[in-house]
């Protein structure tokens, strides 16, 4: 596909770099100049300087025939005006991000009115990925398919773990519903790992379930469940707002830190339930003074890398708090998961994985389209979520007789709203949607997992 992304900011060169991948035609425009030499450089894409809002130079851009037109400019206003000018001169699809409580208030009237394929909100949706580890905190990261109804847990093996020297095919006999679907081990060993293998403690691991089962089988393996009841955000930036806002749902006292006091009196007015608190979230005195010793849970989520890893750090050695860290660079992954962050999270990746699913969606628009999308163990494996049709290849052959790629895993069936963990015995049926774990990246269509 022809795809042209106005502005090659954070969001924008992510969504670049995961794009290049996936093969398309990729055109970049930005009014930076050193921030379009530098995707020039290092992407095989193609790049133009110029205004986003300027039709001239949009034409120029090819948005006229482009099938997808991403905009990722700075502000709201930018994205949403570029989208309504791409449309305008010819593009088939278009995506704005959109990061504004307000904007996203009237999401479905500017859908509709602008002709929007599509709203991205990093923020809105980084805080619904963190509201779901908070309500299981012992979870390293949670992601979700068939519209809620399965769950991709990670989590690490402690030393005294029943699960240390267990084999997969043990665990299935042990534990029904749950089928585990990636190992990492050692910081760079990943595994989509058959019967035979063996856990060892340390591992981390990510399994699928339906969320009783999951719930179970924490228990079970006695990893804690309960949800946090004490929160504190360090950092007033719209994740934390869009994050109070879901921790209230559950009844959670939320408490923020934030250093600029007009961002306080903004957040204030906008989340009465919560307290705001003015002040230097990287000064010792001030945490200890608001009780982060008492706390369930502590979320960092200033402007720096730095300071949130320095926070993190901190709450990790003077209580037992859940730690989420948000970390804007994407480099240094072995470090930063070597520093016992807790849970660490990337806003612009996750703005990616919801483009790359959607571009994916479009370009096989006759198939077996991809439904859900995340990337795992720093973007080397993909989880995605299928809808069967009757065009599957596949269709009605027991799972044990299915030729599929090597280091593929299929891990969920979701049947008319019926969870089924799959067995030799099993198959897939039309109208079903079909949770699948690779190491292989681009798969666009169900027809893909076959050899």
């Amino acid at each position: 596909m022809k795809i042209v992304i106005i502005g090659a900011g954070k969001v924008g060169s992510t969504l670049a770099e995961q794009l290049a991948n996936e093969a398309h035609q990729l055109q970049i425009l930005d009014i930076d100049s050193d921030a379009v030499e530098f995707l020039d450089t290092n992407l095989d894409v193609l790049t133009s300087v110029g205004d986003g809002l300027d039709i001239h130079v949009l034409r120029d851009a090819g948005v006229k025939s482009a099938d997808l037109v991403i905009a990722t400019m700075p502000t709201d206003e930018q994205n949403l005006t570029a989208c309504l000018l791409a449309k305008k001169l010819g593009a088939e699809n278009t995506v704005a991000r959109v990061r504004e409580p307000q904007h996203l208030a009237t999401a479905n009237i500017l859908r509709s009115d602008l002709g929007l394929s599509m709203i991205l909100n990093p923020e809105s949706s980084s805080a619904s990925e963190i509201a779901r580890i908070l309500r299981t905190p012992s979870a390293i990261k949670i992601d979700t398919f068939c519209k809620g109804k399965v769950e991709l847990y990670k989590v690490r093996l402690s030393g005294d773990s029943p699960l240390n020297g267990l084999s997969l095919q043990a665990l299935g006999r042990q534990h029904k519903g749950v089928l585990i679907c990636t190992v990492e081990r050692n910081g760079d060993q990943v595994y989509i790992p058959d019967g035979h293998f063996v856990l060892q403690a340390g591992d981390y691991i990510n399994f699928v379930a339906d969320p009783t089962a999951a719930y179970r089988f924490l228990k079970k393996i006695n990893i804690p469940v309960h949800p946090v009841r004490q929160v504190m955000l360090i950092g007033g930036s719209l994740i934390a707002y869009y994050l109070a806002k879901e921790l209230w749902k559950f009844k959670t006292n939320v408490k923020i830190i934030e250093s600029n006091k007009a961002v306080c009196d903004k957040l204030s007015v906008a989340l009465p339930f919560a307290s705001i608190i003015h002040g230097d979230g990287t000064d010792e005195n001030l945490l200890r003074e608001e009780c982060i010793d008492e706390m369930d849970a502590v979320v960092t989520l200033t402007g720096y890398d730095e300071a949130n890893i320095l926070i993190s750090l901190h709450a990790r050695t003077v209580s037992q708090a859940k730690i989420v860290t948000k970390i804007n660079r994407t480099g240094f992954s072995r470090v930063i998961s070597s520093m016992e962050l807790g849970s660490v999270f990337h806003p612009r990746d996750i703005a990616a994985n919801l483009t790359v699913r959607f571009a994916r969606a479009l370009h096989n628009s006759m198939g077996s389209n991809v439904e859900t999308l995340y990337k795992l163990m720093g973007g080397r494996v993909e989880a995605l979520e299928f809808r069967a049709t009757e065009k599957f290849h596949g269709c009605g052959i027991k799972l044990m007789d299915l030729k599929t790629r090597p280091n593929l895993l299929i891990g969920a069936i979701n049947r008319a709203g019926a969870i089924i963990t799959p067995g030799g015995q099993d198959s897939i049926q039309p109208g079903d949607t079909v949770v699948v774990v690779t190491t292989t990246m681009g798969l666009k269509d169900l027809d893909d997992i076959l050899e």
